[in-house]
């Protein structure tokens, strides 16, 4: 069977973000936000948004014109936002975000320290998102670009296929599993995480998230309202010294490339120690942070059925384990993950 087009995925997409994630009602305001990659994508949902009785917008972010910023621009002036996007947020019930390769993690445009400080203003548009009460949605392919698509060994538009086809996943398949594990999730709640002969131990503590692909009232009203398209997680903090004992990682990707089969040593929270055939591009990673700092800070549950490993999104594979905090994120394929008594993953599946 030949694989599903492009441009047929982006119009099943388009309609399914604005209907299900987005729920547009008649005489919403919509903003289409998008760089290069996504024009395609953005002119369908301006399109559809309108055709559904919407007033829409499209705001495109050319990609040469960002990086020359960036690189010219005062630096005092750069990832700021103005009153014009202040305003244009205050007034939109509904906002499609494609975003531009060069903000992806694996890019190599911009240094990391100026992708950083391009994108100071993200804490600020989410504040200002939150009390505008809008309805969000982040389309992650935007993100995908050469680097990443060679550090995976596959094609740009590959990616971008497998993508877009896990963001037609049952939404509600995703809701009730959430459902099911969140209340685990509890403060306090003892987890173990198994990996092979591997077992580390952690307490429970902080922010929980669930991105099931909907931003609906209640999204709102906790000010969790932007989505992530293709969805399918629930993460929780760990608590900063409780984690110890061993993991091992199944390939991960991180922005210095794949990190194979790696196992990692913690005590009372921190790293101490790893062992792996790449081991050169763990030490970079983790010796960029303080050794205070790096902790297991963030456990993640992936719940989406429609997306496997390998295409740029392993955290929201069903089944799959992420740790992160100590310098990257580590993937656990095939791990079983215990809480207070309860197996949530057994072997890379859910119990739930």
């Amino acid at each position: 069977m030949p694989r599903e087009s492009i441009d047929s995925l982006n119009d099943k997409v388009v309609k399914k973000v604005l209907t299900e994630t987005l729920h547009l009602r008649r005489g919403d305001s919509v903003t289409v936000e998008t760089w290069d990659s996504g024009l395609d994508f953005a002119r369908r949902a301006v399109a559809e948004a309108r055709a559904m009785g919407c007033t829409a917008i499209m705001i495109y972010e050319d990609e040469r014109a960002y990086v020359e910023g960036v690189r010219r621009a005062p630096e005092d002036s750069v990832g700021k936002m103005g009153r014009n996007e202040f305003g244009l947020l205050a007034g939109t019930d509904a906002y499609v975000f494609i975003p531009g390769q060069v903000l992806g993690a694996y890019s190599k445009t911009l240094k990391p320290e100026e992708r950083e400080r391009s994108t100071r203003y993200n804490s600020s548009w989410y504040d200002a998102a939150a009390k505008a009460g809008l309805r969000g949605a982040r389309l992650t392919f935007g993100y995908v670009g050469k680097d990443l698509a060679g550090f995976l060994g596959k094609e740009v538009q590959d990616v971008v296929r497998a993508q877009l086809a896990a963001a037609l996943v049952d939404y509600g398949q995703i809701t009730r599993a959430a459902g099911i594990i969140s209340p685990l999730l509890t403060d306090g709640a003892k987890a173990e995480l198994k990996s092979g002969r591997a077992s580390l131990t952690f307490t429970l503590r902080g922010e929980l998230s669930v991105e099931d692909g909907v931003a609906d009232d209640n999204d709102v009203r906790t000010g969790n309202n932007v989505a992530y398209v293709p969805p399918g997680f629930v993460s929780k903090e760990i608590a900063p010294e409780s984690a110890n004992g061993s993991v091992t990682l199944s390939e991960s990707v991180t922005k210095v490339g794949v990190i194979h089969r790696a196992q990692l040593e913690f005590k009372d929270g921190r790293l101490v120690s790893w062992e792996s055939e790449d081991r050169a591009k763990i030490k970079k990673l983790v010796e960029a942070l303080p050794a205070e700092k790096r902790r297991a800070e963030l456990l993640t549950i992936g719940l989406n059925p429609a997306l496997g490993f390998g295409w740029g999104q392993d955290r929201f594979v069903q089944g799959s384990l992420t740790m992160a905090g100590f310098g990257f994120t580590g993937v656990v394929k095939k791990g079983t993950l215990t809480v207070t008594g309860s197996k949530v993953v057994a072997e890379g599946k859910l119990t739930a």
